[in-house]
């Protein structure tokens, strides 16, 4: 009995992704004495998960679990997201962030059905990606040990881990020549270290995983149209897509057009500054389009203070608070706002941008005879002057 409970004490959840840190995570972790359960996570990465898990076997992983989450990320983690237009800084579409919290709760379930006492991550100790699983998986189940070889281990830099990984013929792609570190989903590509840690370079176009250099393409672009159902994407140029579908097909299209790159020095939850380059084609096209929606069928009140929440979401998720009793408050206001959120908005993209040319919708506040100059104008402009008078009123005597 007690030798049997020992070997579950023993057993590790490893969240491998079959780069350079988890891979050296996978050995390190037996080399101290674990018996390693891998779980592999398809959020869309479009790689050969037969080769990962070959992998996985190949550093001696005593079980691999590989679990298709495109739907579930797509529906419960991207849509949540984009209906709340979050993005952080301005310029991340949180894509890897919002993948995190789903991997964390199946490593928690997959702990409880191995009888596992440990799970374990290959984040370094100066990322946001450890803070996002720790809390997620404290939040889910806070008995769980949480094992963090980069912390832990005697590696100092990238360049220690590729040695390590020579040393022990572990099978990895990175190379002192590209030492980057890429994460890839549906919702977009995370790049980061290397020379990209020099602020003044350009990033090398041989980054770049599913967008073209808008160098080669014609100025005239390409039109497309995008049909919302409920804050929902629904359509592309009037043809019905699942939301898992609906995104791949823009990011091949907006990937084709250079659309959805951003080269950002953001704030890190540890408090550090870090150069990150990301790729969210399909992010950047539906986050401008739901936008443009919602300028056009939200009240002004609402608009205005939805952009506020819109901010702190951002932030929850970015900082790894999404099983946070806030997020799930603010998914109430966000999924009232979107309930009239449905009708048609149509862009060009050229040249790396995303312009909107036409928008409609069943719901829309726009009334032409209220806003035009021309023939047909109803607005009375006398109640103008009695408005200006009372708007103006607490300032008048103001020095």
């Amino acid at each position: 009995m007690k030798s049997e409970k020992r070997k579950v004490m023993k057993k590790v959840i490893l969240a491998y992704s079959g780069g350079l840190d988890t891979t050296c995570a996978l050995h390190w972790l037996k080399e101290k004495k674990f018996s390693v359960i891998c779980f592999i996570a398809d959020l869309g990465q479009d790689v050969d998960f037969s080769q990962i898990e070959a992998r996985a076997k190949s550093c001696g992983a005593a079980k691999i679990y590989v679990v298709d989450l495109k739907d579930e990320f797509a529906k419960h983690y991207i849509l949540p997201a984009l209906k709340a237009n979050a993005i952080y800084e301005g310029k991340y579409l949180l894509s890897t962030a919002l993948g995190r919290p789903l991997i964390a709760r199946y490593m928690a379930e997959i702990a409880h059905k191995e009888r596992a006492k440990a799970v374990a991550h290959g984040c370094t100790g100066k990322g946001n990606d450890q803070v996002r699983f720790e809390v997620a998986l404290k939040t889910l189940d806070p008995d769980l040990e949480i094992i963090a070889p980069v912390r832990e281990w005697e590696f100092k830099s990238r360049d220690e881990e590729i040695k390590y990984a020579k040393r022990f013929n572990l099978p990895i792609e990175v190379t002192r020549e590209r030492p980057y570190s890429i994460d890839r989903n549906i919702w977009g590509v995370s790049i980061e270290a290397g020379i990209l840690e020099d602020l003044d370079v350009e990033p090398p176009e041989n980054i770049y995983q599913i967008t073209k250099s808008s160098a080669v393409h014609s100025s005239f672009g390409r039109y497309i149209e995008i049909g919302f159902v409920g804050g929902i994407p629904r359509k592309i140029n009037g043809k019905s897509y699942k939301l898992v579908d609906l995104i791949k097909e823009l990011n091949n299209v907006g990937g084709l057009y250079g659309v959805g790159r951003a080269d950002s020095v953001e704030n890190r939850l540890v408090g550090i500054k870090s150069r990150e380059i990301y790729e969210a084609p399909a992010a950047t096209i539906l986050h401008i389009a739901h936008k443009e929606l919602e300028s056009l069928v939200l009240d002004r009140e609402t608009h205005h203070f939805k952009e506020m929440v819109s901010l702190k979401y951002s932030e929850l998720v970015y900082y790894g608070l999404w099983f946070s009793p806030l997020r799930g408050a603010l998914d109430k206001f966000i999924d009232y706002t979107q309930a009239k959120l449905s009708g048609k908005v149509k862009m060009r993209l050229s040249k790396g941008n995303c312009i909107v040319t036409g928008r409609q919708s069943p719901y829309s506040r726009y009334d032409k005879k209220m806003s035009t100059y021309g023939k047909g104008d109803i607005f009375n402009q006398e109640w103008a002057k009695g408005f200006i008078e009372l708007w103006a009123m607490p300032y008048r005597h103001q020095k």
